[in-house]
């Protein structure tokens, strides 16, 4: 445990998703096993061997920033402006001239404005350097979406963006809470955005076979730890939590959602698509967050797996856990929420984060949906297909990205002592 001084909690949430423009309708969605997948609308895949994905539906951008703003950003930034927004408004955080520099911003995304490159490029081939618009470089720079909350809201403290794939958004909440407890800050808005729901996303993946072709069936495509799965799904979304150091969030009257009890990062040093089937680098990074967290396996009450729904990893994943909790492994619920909202790419640790949160302040654990057949390699509690009732004291996230990044959040439930 932490001293008091260097205790951090979480005090707002706010996300957007393939089930909802909000945490309440997608925590909604998600205990009652809702799929936010479907056929694609954002463009016509009609050319696309895959054709479709988990798409943010509704969004009105304008919304929550004025017409002219807007326009100047790609959808990945103004989904991560819109969450930000309900992440303060959740927290009753109050943003003016006395705090703003004691406010940081850190927001993950694996692969930033790709809608607008792709866009840009076309237009570059078609028609000419000079109508390329002067606004594509900020526009899909990865950072921009931490730029664009500071200057939407008025925050003046560390700001900056965590590239690591699918890691991004773990990373970003992690870096943010090592910011609050070496001083850097008093409150910081973390977590992960992501928008590449595009032809070139798409194919991008595709290409490499990692995402499932199961056109007939959308909502049945993402299956983790099932023996039929055949690839993740791409999705959308924002998450951004509002981090804040314990004095200083008792001190204002905020409440007090969670405790972030550690963060654990290693590299697998291995391939760049591929994970390390030992599952070496996914156990160590358990490993080092149960141990900064002073926590044992057995204090663990549920996983949040990275659960891709692709061969390699959730078999990996599998291992890994085993190899760190060992008999204790088969009595841990696990679950995999990408079941339900896809692969959200570098906003998937966040908005998995946020779901460990509203397990530990619910007393329910999301399940696995499309676990129809058993695979004698995954063999553990994946809570299938039905939201189970639990007390969750303490739960973790993890979070395993291309190029061997793997990334582990623990949070616990509030306490005084």
């Amino acid at each position: 445990m932490n001293s008091n001084k260097d205790r951090v909690v979480v005090t707002g949430m706010g996300t957007l998703s393939p089930l909802g423009l909000d945490t309440k309708t997608t925590w909604e969605g998600l205990v009652a096993g809702q799929s936010g997948i479907d056929y694609i609308t954002l463009f016509d895949p009609a050319d696309m061997e895959v054709k479709f994905a988990g798409e943010v539906k509704g969004f009105v951008p304008t919304d929550y920033v004025e017409r002219k703003e807007a326009r100047r950003m790609d959808r990945f930034a103004q989904l991560a402006v819109a969450a930000s927004r309900e992440a303060v408004e959740s927290s009753r955080l109050e943003i003016n001239h006395t705090n703003s520099e004691d406010i940081g911003v850190i927001i993950g995304s694996g692969i930033g404005g790709l809608t607008t490159l792709f866009e840009q490029a076309k237009i570059l081939v078609e028609r000419g350097p000079d109508r390329v618009s002067p606004f594509l470089a900020p526009m899909m720079i990865a950072d921009i979406a931490a730029a664009q909350i500071s200057i939407a809201l008025g925050i003046k403290g560390p700001n900056f963006c965590t590239t690591s794939a699918c890691s991004s958004g773990s990373d970003a909440i992690g870096a943010a809470c090592e910011l609050i407890r070496h001083g850097d800050a008093r409150v910081m808005l973390a977590g992960g955005t992501e928008a590449i729901i595009n032809p070139l996303g798409i194919t991008a993946f595709s290409a490499l076979k990692a995402i499932s072709t199961r056109n007939d069936a959308p909502k049945k495509a993402s299956r983790p730890f099932d023996a039929e799965r055949d690839g993740f799904v791409i999705s959308e979304g924002a998450c951004v939590l509002i981090l804040e150091k314990l004095g200083h969030a008792l001190k204002r009257g905020a409440p007090v959602l969670a405790e972030v009890a550690a963060y654990g990062a290693t590299a697998d040093s291995f391939h760049v698509t591929q994970p390390l089937e030992s599952g070496e680098g996914a156990a160590k990074a358990m490993r080092i967050a149960l141990k900064k967290a002073g926590l044992s396996p057995t204090d663990i009450d549920y996983i949040n797996a990275h659960g891709t729904s692709t061969q390699l990893n959730d078999t990996m994943e599998t291992r890994a856990i085993k190899t760190v909790f060992g008999n204790y492994a088969y009595r841990v619920p696990i679950s995999s929420t990408k079941s339900m909202l896809g692969h959200l790419i570098g906003c998937a640790g966040a908005t998995e984060a946020l779901i460990c949160i509203l397990s530990i302040m619910n007393g329910i654990i999301p399940p696995t949906i499309n676990y129809d057949h058993p695979d004698p390699d995954c063999d553990l509690d994946y809570v299938p297909n039905v939201a189970r009732e639990a007390e969750v004291n303490t739960a973790l996230s993890n979070s395993f990205g291309f190029g061997g990044h793997n990334s582990v959040l623990i949070f616990r439930k509030y306490s005084e002592a």
